[in-house]
C-alpha cells in the first residue's frame, strides 16, 4: 500500500505538471527523474485512476504548485513539498518517504553510482524508507564526520544504515566534525583516505544534505560537536543555519570566524555546480533553510507545506 502510494503521489505530480503547468512529457521527466516513457505512464495512472476531472482531485495539488514556484523563484534543480501534519511531528516522515524515492531511482541503477550525504534526522528517516537489496556496484560516501573532538558519536549518522541496507561500499570520514584548532583541521586533511574521500565525492551524482539551525541545542550543539561558548558565539555573528558542520547567515554567506575556522568536513561550494538537495522541513527550521536557498549552498529541496509557504511569502 506505500508503494502504491508513492506512485499515485508521482502520477499526480506528473499529470500536474502535464495538465496544468502544461510540461511536455521530456520536461516531466527531467523534473521528476524518469524516462519519458515512465513519465508517459504516470500521466496515464493519473487518468486511468481518475486523479484527473477538472481539477486536480488529490491531496497534493496544492504542494505540487508550491514546488513549482520555490522552483521558479530560486531556480531549483529538483524540488518536492510534502503536506503538513502540524502537531504531531509527521513532517520528518513523509519528507523521508518523499526523499526515498528520489534516492531509489539511484540505487536501482545497475550502473554504479557515487551516491553523497550528509547526516540528520531527515536523511535517517529517507534511508528508513528503503527497502533492503543487493546494489554492490554503487560508493556510499559521507561529506561530513561524525563524531566530536573527544570521539562521541553523532546520533544520526546515514551512510553506515544505508550501505548496510543495499550492501554497498561505503566511504566516511575520518576527521570529527569540528577540529580543536585550525592547524590540527590542517594535519587531518592532510590523509590520504580523507583526500580519497573527498574526491568520491566530488564525483557524487547526487548529494543528499540536511540542514541544522544554529540555536541553543540545535544539532551540532546537541551532539557535542561544538560547546556552549561557540554555539553563543555563532549565533552573536548572525548565524541561522548549517550544512556539513558549515554556518551561515540569513543571506546564505558562509561565516569566516568561529568554527568555521575549524570545520573538518569538505568545503561547501557557493554557488553549488552538483546536484545538492537539502531534506528537511519543519517551521523551526524556515530561516535556516531560506538561508541555505539565498545563498544557493543548494540546488534542490525536499520540504513540507508550511515550510514551502512560509518561504514563498
Amino acid at each position: 500500500m506505500e508503494r502504491r502510494d508513492r506512485k499515485l503521489d508521482q502520477a499526480a505530480h506528473a499529470a500536474w505538471l502535464y495538465y496544468i503547468a502544461s510540461n511536455t512529457q521530456e520536461e516531466i521527466a527531467a523534473k521528476l527523474n524518469v524516462s519519458r516513457q515512465a513519465a508517459q505512464r504516470l500521466v496515464a495512472l493519473a487518468v486511468s485512476e481518475k486523479l484527473i476531472k477538472f481539477r486536480l482531485d488529490h491531496p497534493l495539488s496544492e504542494c505540487i504548485a508550491l514546488a513549482e514556484a520555490l522552483r521558479d523563484k530560486f531556480e531549483l534543480k529538483l524540488c518536492e513539498v510534502v503536506p503538513s501534519d502540524a502537531g504531531n511531528g509527521e513532517a520528518v516522515s513523509g519528507i523521508g518517504v518523499c526523499a526515498a524515492t528520489h534516492l531509489e531511482y539511484y540505487l536501482a541503477s545497475k550502473t554504479p553510482n557515487i551516491l553523497a550525504f550528509s547526516s540528520g534526522r531527515s536523511l535517517r528517516a529517507m534511508v528508513d524508507q528503503i527497502s533492503p537489496m543487493h546494489q554492490p556496484q554503487h560508493k556510499i560516501v559521507s561529506i561530513i564526520g561524525n563524531m566530536s573532538q573527544y570521539g562521541r558519536a553523532g546520533r544520526h549518522e546515514v551512510v553506515m544504515r544505508l550501505a548496510d541496507r543495499i550492501g554497498s561500499q561505503v566511504y566516511l570520514v575520518p576527521t570529527p566534525v569540528v577540529a580543536t584548532s585550525a592547524e590540527e583541521r590542517d594535519l587531518l586533511q592532510t590523509q590520504r583516505s580523507f583526500v580519497t574521500v573527498k574526491t568520491l565525492a566530488e564525483q557524487a551524482k547526487i548529494t543528499f544534505v540536511g540542514v541544522g539551525q544554529v540555536i541553543w541545542n540545535g544539532p551540532l550543539h546537541q551532539n557535542g560537536f561544538i560547546n556552549d561558548e561557540e554555539v553563543t558565539q555563532l549565533m552573536e555573528l548572525g548565524a541561522v543555519g548549517e550544512i556539513g558542520g558549515w554556518a551561515y547567515d540569513q543571506y546564505g554567506t558562509v561565516l569566516s570566524k568561529s568554527t568555521n575556522l575549524r570545520v573538518a568536513s569538505f568545503p561547501l561550494e557557493q554557488p553549488t555546480q552538483r546536484l545538492m538537495v537539502a531534506v528537511a522541513g519543519t517551521e523551526q527550521k524556515v530561516d535556516a533553510i531560506l538561508g541555505a536557498l539565498r545563498g544557493r549552498i543548494i540546488n534542490g529541496l525536499i520540504t513540507d507545506e508550511s515550510v514551502a509557504k512560509a518561504i514563498l511569502k
